[in-house]
């Protein structure tokens, strides 16, 4: 099995599970009908953004002094077939590193934890008292992709991947956005996205929201509110509080 074929099975079965695609979700990826469902961006007509060379400029320097990140997120799942939506909520945590270790706590509307470290996955369900384990040793890269794409990564390194233009400016939340799309390089990974959206905060120059666009019509919209950067995250934070009789599986 190709490489981004088994990740894209790992992917879309997080993503299952978190969108109620049997449960929950997992790899990025990645969520209580929110304000996100219902609210439409203002889009900033008056107002010229900046030129896409230094919006670029600004994330590359962002991304070289990013350490961590923490935040609340939300994931948006949209069918479009069957017009249907889901929506889970949760928390976020991030540390930069050359294994970075990234956290999802989902509060609502199922608990469940999803932890990305020493490049495996381990996906907590408390409602059966089990964790999945994916080994993504060959995969790890693939990973940030699609968990935190435009999180600490050079602009160097996105435009290897991804043809890049400035489609304008938006406000969320009173944050000033400049929008992105990012259509994949790589015909393997352009068969599973026909291209992504990146809002990128032009007050921290790191993305605010996600939309993932799936070959088949279908979408993601990641959601980051009360993002916070590079604050002390206790080693602890990485780590799945789960009870001493929990059950391990491994998974394929």
């Amino acid at each position: 099995m190709k490489p981004i074929t088994r990740l894209s099975g790992l992917i879309h079965e997080v993503r299952r599970r978190i969108h109620r695609w049997g449960a929950v979700c997992a790899l990025p990826l990645l969520l209580v009908s929110w304000t996100l469902a219902s609210a439409s961006p203002v889009l900033r007509k008056k107002k010229i953004p900046p030129p896409l060379g230094e919006i670029l400029a600004r994330m590359n320097d962002s991304a070289k002094h990013l350490k961590t990140v923490s935040a609340n997120i939300d994931y948006t799942k949209v069918t479009v077939v069957v017009d249907d939506k889901s929506t889970e909520s949760g928390e976020l945590f991030f540390r930069k590193a050359r294994n970075p270790e990234i956290l999802l706590n989902f509060l609502k509307p199922d608990p469940k934890v999803i932890l990305f470290k020493q490049k495996r996955a381990e996906i907590y369900l408390p409602k059966s008292n089990q964790i999945q384990e994916y080994d993504l040793e060959k995969h790890s890269g693939l990973v940030e992709q699609f968990l935190l794409l435009g999180f600490g990564t050079e602009t160097g390194e996105l435009e290897k991947s991804y043809s890049i233009k400035l489609t304008g400016e938006e406000v969320l939340d009173g944050d000033t956005t400049a929008v992105l799309e990012l259509t994949p390089r790589q015909e393997d990974i352009s068969a599973q996205l026909t291209k992504i959206q990146l809002w990128i905060s032009e007050e921290s120059w790191i993305p605010v929201q996600q939309k993932f666009f799936e070959a088949g019509g279908d979408y993601l919209i990641t959601r980051y509110t009360a993002v916070k950067v590079n604050r002390e995250l206790p080693p602890k934070t990485f780590q799945i509080a789960s009870p001493a009789d929990v059950k391990r599986v491994k998974m394929g």
